[in-house]
Parts: structure tokens; sequence; C-alpha cells
């Protein structure tokens, strides 16, 4: 038998634990290991989620590697059209990381309704079109089908749906500036067959998506002239990686562009919360081993002639000092019980019924994501543990200082 754990879990399980002095400061001490690894899950659950729905976000509606003509154009819309016949198209068979790519054409134009009007980007888009990543914002209605003759059907914004009056169902004129002067602008007639919200507002207030060929008709296009290329890679974790493999795989004539170098502002605003999730783990862990050392002092102190016995009796002092560590162990086992189960409970209602609001303009979503995964929820309680125990060291160092004779004597 363990001798240390023995005693350990005799004085946990004595009836004056309860009632001594030193309850009150161990009940704040399991208080604040609970409380902080609350705040450690919550944070690195949120913080990484909302980084992870943006990222898709911002991938699902522009690619995560757009190939586009090599020139200054840095407008959404779509200047001088590209060759369709790319030995990259359909498959990507030089760049084993690319999973799909897809042809994609931008113009501009203003929707005019009895009593309303709105500048937008008439986003075309074919049968290569991946729907899959589009499928999850759509809130009402079907996906438009362009995989066999030209079709009016269009799906728009819930946003733009509001301020034109629309929805589902409806059709409306689309007119299109023709890049001569005092020419008759194009107009063309779509139905919406539905209806989308990413709560991303720079995507909701600006595009529609339609079939590619009314722009390729508009502009005077070959059926085989597009306007760039979307390309999804298998990891996003190495998009740098694979946006310089597929520059290097594509002609010089044309330009290739990740998502991040075309919205970096927004990602070097997400990497600000990897840096203020490190600051919440460094305070909460901070606070939770001062609450266990001051605990554990308290307990030291109240077992005084405790201690001296046990030396009295020939145990040396790292017996005497395991005892201790063992009952702090007890306690940051039952903080970390009650903390995982309060957490995780909370990201658990956050992530079903989404009780948590956030303004779109802001952080462009609707509600607080949450990405809950084991992995960093054991990392986080493993971290919690060995920093607490490699701390607890430190104070239990006062047992080897304590006189038996002294110890025994001590009231």
């Amino acid at each position: 038998m363990n001798l240390e754990y023995f005693i350990a879990k005799r004085l946990i399980t004595a009836k004056d634990y309860k009632s001594s002095i030193s309850a009150p400061i161990i009940k704040i001490a399991i208080s604040a290991i609970a409380i902080g690894i609350i705040m450690m899950l919550v944070s690195v659950a949120t913080g990484i989620g909302l980084q992870q729905k943006i990222r898709d976000k911002i991938s699902a509606f522009n690619g995560q590697v757009i190939i586009s003509n090599f020139d200054n154009n840095n407008s959404e819309v779509t200047l001088v059209p590209i060759s369709k016949k790319q030995d990259f198209y359909p498959n990507f068979k030089s760049v084993p990381e690319v999973s799909h790519v897809q042809a994609i054409a931008t113009k501009a134009g203003i929707i005019r309704t009895a009593n309303a009007f709105e500048g937008i980007v008439f986003k075309g888009v074919g049968a290569d079109y991946d729907w899959s990543n589009i499928k999850e914002y759509l809130v009402e209605g079907n996906l438009p089908d362009f995989t066999k003759s030209l079709n009016e059907e269009v799906i728009i914004s819930r946003y733009l749906a509001d301020r034109l009056n629309l929805k589902l169902g409806d059709s409306f004129n689309t007119f299109f500036i023709k890049e001569e002067q005092g020419k008759v602008p194009n107009s063309r007639r779509f139905k919406i067959v539905g209806i989308f919200s990413s709560g991303f507002q720079d995507f909701d207030a600006t595009f529609i998506i339609g079939d590619i060929r009314h722009i390729q008709r508009i502009n005077k296009w070959n059926p085989d002239q597009i306007g760039a290329f979307e390309v999804f890679v298998k990891d996003f974790t190495k998009i740098k990686q694979t946006g310089n493999q597929i520059y290097e795989q594509t002609p010089s004539g044309l330009d290739t562009k990740t998502i991040i170098e075309k919205y970096s502002y927004i990602f070097d605003w997400l990497q600000l919360f990897d840096f203020n999730i490190v600051v919440i783990l460094g305070v909460m862990i901070l606070v939770a081993t001062i609450n266990m050392v001051v605990a554990l002092l308290v307990l030291i102190l109240e077992r005084t002639q405790m201690i001296g016995i046990l030396k009295s009796l020939g145990a040396n002092n790292w017996t005497v000092r395991k005892i201790f560590l063992y009952n702090a162990f007890y306690l940051i086992i039952r903080g970390l019980f009650w903390g995982n189960l309060i957490g995780i409970s909370i990201l658990l209602i956050q992530q079903q019924f989404g009780v948590v609001h956030l303004n779109p303009e802001n952080y462009y979503v609707n509600q607080a994501p949450v990405y809950l995964n084991w992995g960093y929820v054991i990392a986080l309680n493993l971290l919690t543990v060995i920093i607490c125990f490699m701390v607890l060291l430190i104070p239990s160092y006062i047992i080897t200082r304590i006189s038996p004779v002294k110890a025994i004597r001590f009231d």
C-alpha cells in the first residue's frame, strides 16, 4: 500500500476536514481552478471556432486560392477574360493538395425594382461549381441548377432581399453597364430560387449568384472564356505552401492569390485572437496556482503537529511532502471536474442553441461559434495539472524546515 496516499486519503475523508480552518480557503482554491478551466475552455473553443467559421465563410464565397489575370484590377469585377483551357483544369494533378477547381466570372450591375435599387456584383458560376460550400448558408428555397440549358435562376442574400422588398419566387430586372460609352445597358431578368445569409456583411450586401453564361453573353466572350478560377485545398493550415505550389504550376500570364493575401485585414485581425487566448490561459493558470499555493500553505500550517509526529516516527521529508501533494492533487481534480462539467455544458448549449449572439458587422458571424475538440480539452487539463504541481513543489519545501520537536509542541 502507498503510505503517503493512504494518509492523504484519511485526511480528506476525516470528519473534521470540512469544518477545519482551511475549509473556506480550500473551497476558494477549488472554485478558482473550476472558474479557470471554464474560462480557458470557453476562450479556446470560441476563439478557434470564430477563426474557423470566418475562414470557412470567406472560402465558400471566394475559394481558397484565386487564379486570375496578371493585371492591376483590384475590384471584384472581371475585366479581362482568361481561357478555361488550362492544364490544371478541371483536375489540378500537379498539386496533390488541391481538392477542387471551379470557373467563375463577375460583373457589376444594378438591381431595379418598383420601389428601390441596389448596386450588386453578379457572380456567374457553372456546372463545375461546388454548392456544398454554400449550402449551409441557404436559409430559404433551393440551389439553382446550371448543368443544363441557360436559365434565369439566382440566389440572393437575405440582406439584399429585404432592402429590395423581394421574396422567394420573385423576379427582378438587373442592368449591366456596357464598357462602350453611350451604349444602352444590358438588361436581364432573374428569378429568385434561393435566399442565403452568410452573416458576412461584405458578401451579403454585394453578391448574387447565377449562371456564368449570362456574363459570357453580355461581355461577348466565347464559351471557354471565364473570369477566374477558384481553387480549394485539402488542408487549410498549409495554404501558404500550397498557394506557392499552385503559383509555380500556373502559366506566367496568370496570377495566384490566397484568401489570406486577398483579405489580409481580416486574417490579421483573426491572429489577434491567438494572442488573446494565450493571455487568458496565462492569467487563469496564474490565478489557479496562487490559490492552490495558499491552500497548501494553510493545510501545512494546520497539520504542523502531524508533520512533527510523522518525522519523529522516521518519515523523511519527501514522504511528508508527498502526503500534501496528494491532498493538493485531490483538490485540483475536484476543481477540474466541476470546471470541465460546467465549461463543456456551456459550450454544448451554445453549439446547439446559439444562445450568445454577435453583431455580424463587427464579428462577421451572427452567433458565437464553438469548436469543441477533445484534444485541446485534455491538453488544457494536463497543462493545468502539470503547472500546478510544479508550482506546488515550492511551498511543500517548507515541510523540510519544520523541526519535529517544535512541531509536536505547536498549537
